[in-house]
């Protein structure tokens, strides 16, 4: 473990909150100590330090990406539903046939806590590479106490040069040939008393198909007298109130939100909910987008993430995801970039994540600017793809090295 790290003559940095130029950053035992103008470093070094020295000249910076909305733990696969839906079935038809959510469930109840751990490694390791360095990670394909625990001891076991938190999504879908009703005592009761040890937050899907508004309160005030935090997905497919309940309970975000109106806009902004905007999903359920012009006015802060899924999101590119934010939902690039870091870390109740400040975690990502452009973070925003990193740092410590630019070589 390094216990200084410098990192000199940052082209542009994006703070998580502005973006500077050519920059200097000292990390001392895993967080940051100093951020400032490059020519300052030696009077902010003191008696001159010691220590690993980076030279990012002519790169781009960020913080650690944070990826607030994924469930990324599942087995299986869902490419036979990829190939019906483009040849015009529904979900509902494809889920009626079988498909859908439940054969992810069938596949992950069927895997091993070794194969789910390994499977979701992998998975993350995809991430590091494009500058990520925290993720979300919801259960939710399990659906019985035993196989969400399962889900959720992998998604930790997972972590490593990637942090994970956890987030425990039993009301994810009634099984079929369940009672609702049991079905909803049980995630109240057993699941949630076995999951609890391994879950940062609790999260429930309210919409039309899924749970009622009644049903996703009892979720979510079961979780909250335990100590969770909670998350909402709200207002997708058809409009619930979740929104506003998610205001009245104090959640930490509503997500989706195609469907969110004035009432539950105001009730978000008046709580500081924060909106987790997911535009793969949108795009590809063809979906609208949501009124984020609503969501700004009503001082709604908004966070991006892929909602990396087998079905309706598979997709695990965190800035391109920001980009599509930009071009399909009307971000600005500024708040796409505050999006996936700042606003992102705040999302998960994380604030010394997603930041390159005094006091916050060491974790910084380094990309070399898109052919042409010049080092300013929103480059990587207006390019859609996210580039490999040139150095991605958790802690203090260099935990991922991409290749030098082709011209490098």
């Amino acid at each position: 473990m390094n216990s200084e790290l410098y990192v000199r003559h940052i082209g542009a940095l994006w703070d998580g909150t502005e973006i500077l130029h050519d920059v200097a950053v000292h990390i001392r035992g895993g967080r940051v100590r100093w951020v400032g103008p490059d020519a300052e470093l030696r009077g902010a070094r003191g008696d001159g330090g010691s220590g690993v020295e980076i030279d990012a000249t002519g790169l781009i910076g960020t913080p650690g990406l944070v990826d607030c909305h994924t469930h990324s733990t599942w087995a299986g696969s869902r490419l036979d539903d990829f190939r019906r839906r483009l040849a015009g079935e529904t979900y509902t038809q494809i889920l009626e046939a079988g498909g859908g959510i439940h054969s992810t469930v069938r596949a992950t109840a069927a895997a091993s806590l070794e194969e789910l751990t390994r499977l979701t490694r992998e998975r993350l390791g995809l991430r590091l590479r494009h500058g990520v360095t925290l993720v979300e990670i919801k259960s939710g394909y399990g659906l019985n106490p035993e196989a969400e625990l399962r889900m959720l001891k992998a998604a930790r076991a997972a972590a490593g040069p990637v942090e994970v938190t956890t987030t425990f999504l039993g009301a994810h879908a009634v099984p079929p040939g369940r009672d609702r009703r049991d079905y909803v005592d049980e995630v109240v009761g057993e699941q949630l008393e076995r999951c609890l040890p391994y879950a940062d937050a609790i999260d429930v899907y309210c919409d039309a198909g899924a749970f009622t508004l009644a049903e996703a309160e009892r979720v979510l005030l079961a979780g909250r007298a335990r100590g969770l935090g909670l998350h909402v997905h709200a207002e997708q497919v058809s409009w619930t109130g979740a929104a506003e309940l998610a205001g009245r309970l104090g959640a930490l975000t509503a997500d989706h939100l195609e469907r969110v109106d004035d009432v539950g806009a105001r009730a978000m902004g008046d709580a500081g909910v924060i909106a987790v905007l997911l535009p793969a999903a949108m795009l590809y359920l063809r979906d609208r987008p949501p009124p984020v012009g609503l969501l700004r006015s009503a001082g709604v802060r908004m966070a991006v993430a892929t909602d990396h899924n087998p079905g309706s999101s598979p997709a695990h590119d965190l800035i391109a995801s920001a980009t599509l934010a930009c071009v399909t939902m009307g971000l600005t690039v500024e708040e796409a970039l505050a999006g996936i870091t700042s606003v992102a870390a705040d999302a998960l109740g994380r604030p010394d994540h997603g930041r390159v400040k005094p006091g916050s975690v060491g974790d910084l990502a380094l990309f070399s600017p898109p052919v042409g452009e010049r080092p300013d973070p929103g480059a990587l925003i207006q390019h859609l793809g996210g580039p490999p990193a040139r150095w991605v740092i958790k802690a203090g410590n260099v935990v991922w090295e991409g290749p030098p630019p082709a011209a490098c070589r």
